[in-house]
């Protein structure tokens, strides 16, 4: 695969402050992309005039690059107006991209180079840089950020990667690439799941997920990203266990319930590995058990016992037995 072959889903709303820059960053890859597809969700400010000028600019320019605009009325919301700009690229391979972050020069090139060698890889993300809204590093990636654990990325890199996905969503959109034969699966996304943990889940399910550890983009965080990362400070986590329940754990019985019903429509032309649809039915089982926990503490204390000794928790929690003492002491 060359990058003749190699498309850019780009997603705006009012993203007039840094949209040049990102521009700029993915035009200046050593190995260039075929197209960027700028899919706008409605924008006020000055993001669809900057667009349009950088593009002629580029076709000016006459470069290989086509930048083409796809531009709307508004209220799609991200996951919609990914679809749509994804589902409007040529390429073989796609990238995704928020309209703040900066990608370094390599970017491209460092991840094609495991697109090439491996067929069944469908989904590849990287690490990143955080950065404020000057560029200034914060001085942590995005991965030790998020706290990925040793283990966890030792199954990834394995092929176990199901297993790590069915716990937590590891992959950042605006740090990642596919290959179009994925979207066979995943389209159209629905709306429970946001576009790039839909897309990793569904990846790893029919076939291979994997990252590059490398931070390959400055990943921007500036207060008004539509989707960022919250570093997990102490004072975070026991904020989470104290704050109400609410519908969490609902929300995540019905996001999985989605997936079983898309796995199960798939197996007869793409089949999914028994024990992936197992886990996947389990952790739908668990969530559904956990939304429905008793308002008194005391009462909790039984069933959430029970499911720690099966290993629920271990298997299907994002914190593991941290969870298990969230979900004695939280409030309903």
């Amino acid at each position: 695969m060359t990058a003749s072959g190699v498309s850019v889903a780009l997603c705006t709303y009012n993203g007039g402050r840094f949209i040049e820059e990102q521009l700029n960053s993915i035009l200046a890859q050593v190995v260039p992309v075929s197209e960027i597809v700028v899919s706008d969700d409605g924008s006020t400010d000055d993001t669809l005039g900057i667009v349009r000028r950088v593009a002629a600019e580029v076709r000016a320019g006459k470069t290989s690059t086509q930048i083409r605009l796809l531009d709307s009325v508004g209220g799609r919301g991200v996951t919609k107006n990914f679809e749509r700009s994804i589902s409007a690229c040529r390429g073989d391979l796609i990238v995704l991209a928020d309209q703040d972050d900066i990608w370094h020069e390599n970017k491209l090139g460092i991840m094609l180079e495991q697109f090439d060698t491996r067929q069944d890889l469908l989904f590849l993300h990287s690490d990143a840089r955080l950065v404020d809204g000057s560029g200034v590093p914060l001085g942590r990636n995005l991965l030790d950020a998020l706290e990925v654990s040793a283990p966890d990325r030792s199954a990834i890199h394995s092929g176990q990667a199901f297993s790590v996905f069915l716990r937590r969503n590891l992959a950042t959109g605006a740090t990642s690439m596919i290959r179009r034969d994925l979207l066979k699966f995943a389209l159209p996304f629905p709306k429970e799941w946001v576009h790039d943990e839909w897309l990793a889940i569904v990846a790893c399910a029919v076939a291979e997920l994997d990252f590059v550890p490398e931070a390959l983009i400055d990943y921007r965080q500036h207060g008004q990203n539509q989707i960022g990362v919250q570093l997990p400070s102490l004072s975070i986590k026991v904020q989470r266990v104290l704050e109400p329940r609410g519908d969490r754990n609902l929300r995540l019985m019905l996001k999985f319930r989605t997936l079983v019903a898309r796995l199960e429509a798939l197996d007869a032309v793409a089949p999914i590995a028994p024990e992936k649809m197992m886990w996947a039915t389990g952790k739908m089982a668990f969530e559904d058990l956990r939304s429905r926990l008793p308002a008194h503490r005391l009462l909790r204390l039984l069933p959430v016992a029970r499911e720690g000794r099966k290993g629920s928790y271990r298997r299907y929690a994002s914190q593991g037995w941290l969870d298990m003492f969230r979900d004695v002491l939280q409030p309903i």
